[in-house]
């Protein structure tokens, strides 16, 4: 057995316990106070872990993914966009950002998983471009919001779908007890299926699936909401965010992805081809009229109405789902409202668009 010197053990705790409170405040000091303003420059080495397939795209067809690089920010691209894939890889820590609509950060909220909004945009003309349109089932008779009354609507509580269902039946003066919602998580062609094998009677389904759904099944036809449906975010975990490193990482992201979306708008056949024939696999033709149908985004130069609608869903969805009431100012972080405002320059958005 060998007996270490009482002063030897001393000096090498001592070194141990300095060295533990060196680390400690390296440490403290790359955290970011969520009221601090965002550091400008990006430190050697910074990674983002992001899930936002469309851009990843973009970047890669515009060249602004040197833009990206040139800043700093390198970036691990994941095939995660949507709420329920996002919040798992969020809370597997193996994501720092994520594409999303509105809804998924509400969720992540009521499940205890902190996350911020670091961007918004918006569709021009929403209700000429919208998002979802109403799927009907084969021989199911639906020809306004008024006929859902009975109907059997597929419903994922967790999803932008589930919100614009409430919001629906909202707009027809009905509630939940004049319908039978049927609970159906929506990934890949789910809603479709369900429509055609008849399992449900109406369901949201992407506008620019509504055509080869109701060439797929004869007799299935569809309807329009009414209803705004265009919240589209960037959402991070607050850790990220609150990285000082990342913060700055993202303050590029941020002002980059503003770029790209309207280099889309000005380039529709290059990004038609970029996202939707070479990722998604469409062909030409499709992948066009899917862009045409989306409709070009803007970047408004105020959250203000974002902020206000968004408030209004959860409103909504805390009394039709039961969740506590949240005040939705604390899930967005609107140092990154004027980066990306900056960026757009003088194609941001006012007005109803916004």
């Amino acid at each position: 057995m060998i007996t270490i010197p009482r002063k030897a053990l001393l000096a090498v705790l001592a070194t141990v316990l300095a060295t533990g409170a060196a680390c400690a405040s390296e440490e403290a000091a790359t955290k970011l106070e969520l009221s601090a303003a965002l550091p400008d420059k990006v430190p050697s080495g910074t990674t983002l872990r992001i899930g936002d397939p469309q851009i990843q795209a973009i970047l890669g067809a515009s060249g602004l993914d040197k833009e990206l690089s040139d800043a700093g920010v390198t970036t691990e691209w994941a095939n995660i966009s949507g709420g329920p894939q996002s919040i798992q890889a969020f809370r597997a820590d193996k994501l720092d950002c994520s594409s999303v609509a509105d809804i998924p950060s509400l969720f992540a909220a009521w499940t205890g998983t902190s996350t911020k909004i670091v961007f918004q945009a918006v569709t021009l003309d929403p209700l000429d471009h919208p998002i979802y349109k109403l799927g009907v089932a084969p021989g199911v008779n639906v020809a306004s919001l008024a006929d859902l009354r009975g109907k059997r609507i597929a419903y994922s509580a967790g999803q932008a779908q589930g919100a614009l269902v409430l919001r629906v039946l909202q707009k027809a003066g009905l509630s939940q007890k004049d319908v039978q919602l049927i609970e159906l998580t929506s990934t890949g062609d789910s809603y479709v299926t369900a429509l055609g094998t008849k399992a449900v009677d109406v369901a949201p389904i992407g506008a620019q699936n509504i055509k080869l759904y109701e060439a797929k099944y004869p007799g299935a036809t569809s309807i329009n909401t009414g209803i705004r449906d265009d919240a589209s975010t960037l959402y991070c975990l607050t850790a990220a965010v609150e990285d000082a490193d990342k913060a700055a990482a993202l303050r590029a992201y941020v002002a980059v992805r503003t770029k790209a979306l309207l280099w889309a708008n000005d380039h529709p056949d290059e990004f038609a081809k970029a996202y939707y024939q070479d990722s998604q696999k469409l062909n030409e033709a499709d992948a066009k009229a899917v862009v045409e149908i989306n409709g070009d985004k803007g970047i408004p130069a105020s959250w203000d109405n974002a902020i206000k609608r968004l408030q209004e869903t959860a409103d909504l969805l805390a009394t039709e789902q039961k969740h506590d009431k949240l005040d939705v100012t604390t899930l967005v972080d609107r140092r990154f409202e004027k980066v990306q405002a900056d960026a757009a320059g003088d194609r941001v958005v006012t007005g109803d668009a916004s």
